[in-house]
């Protein structure tokens, strides 16, 4: 595993009990997720009450507009909308640039070249990029073509999703160098309930990591 800083993100926390596990192995961000068909979902109240000591909090959004959305961080606490749906630019703004982390599916361009325009449109209004599996969604289990990832060159700092565990951790990072690694459904029981094993195994190699600088 090649050795560079990046920042750990476990998403689809619904339990205290994981978000404990994830802070005690150097989490920098935890995300919940408020989309209600997800097996995911967790209530702005119910996340709320969850003690995430000083790491980082992000919420999951889909179908939700600017005003839902900042209502949403308001009550769960949060510190970053992760933008997972069909969400403009205007919304993005409103939330606030430095506050949103932008989601985007490579496997939905034609070209790497497509999907870094994308970005480039996207860098002003956000601070992070997440790239996951798929078309749409997440949470799916499914990988990323890595390799064909290691020449972007990214306008804000990115986070690698897509079915990472364990198993598949080290051959990612070999293959690409992102800012930052999302774990959610490679470190699962079941959906919506994390393995404390599987987390344990993925995060334990990753703590002599430099962490990635969070402004």
């Amino acid at each position: 595993m090649k050795k560079h800083s990046f920042a750990i993100k476990v998403c689809g926390i619904t339990r205290q009990s994981d978000l404990s596990t994830a802070m005690g192995m150097g989490a920098h961000f935890c995300g919940f997720v408020f989309h209600p068909k997800s097996p995911r979902y967790i209530a702005p109240e119910r996340a709320a009450a969850l003690d995430s000591a000083l790491i980082r909090r992000v919420g999951v959004f889909v179908n939700q507009d600017a005003e839902q959305i900042m209502d949403i961080m308001k009550t769960a606490r949060l510190e970053f909308a992760q933008l997972h749906g069909n969400q403009s630019l205007d919304c993005a703004r409103r939330i606030g640039a430095g506050k949103v982390i932008r989601v985007l599916w490579p496997d939905s361009y034609d070209s790497l070249d497509a999907m870094q325009r994308e970005m480039d449109l996207w860098a002003d209004s956000c601070s992070w990029f997440l790239l996951d599996a798929g078309r749409q969604g997440g949470g799916h289990g499914t990988a990323l073509d890595w390799k064909a990832l290691a020449s972007l060159q990214a306008p804000r700092p990115w986070f690698l999703a897509g079915g990472l565990s364990s198993a598949s951790l080290n051959r990612a990072l070999e293959q690409c160098t992102p800012n930052g690694i999302d774990l959610n459904s490679g470190v699962e029981a079941i959906p919506g309930q994390k393995s404390p094993q599987k987390l344990l195994a993925a995060l334990k190699p990753l703590i002599s990591y430099t962490p990635y600088h969070i402004a």
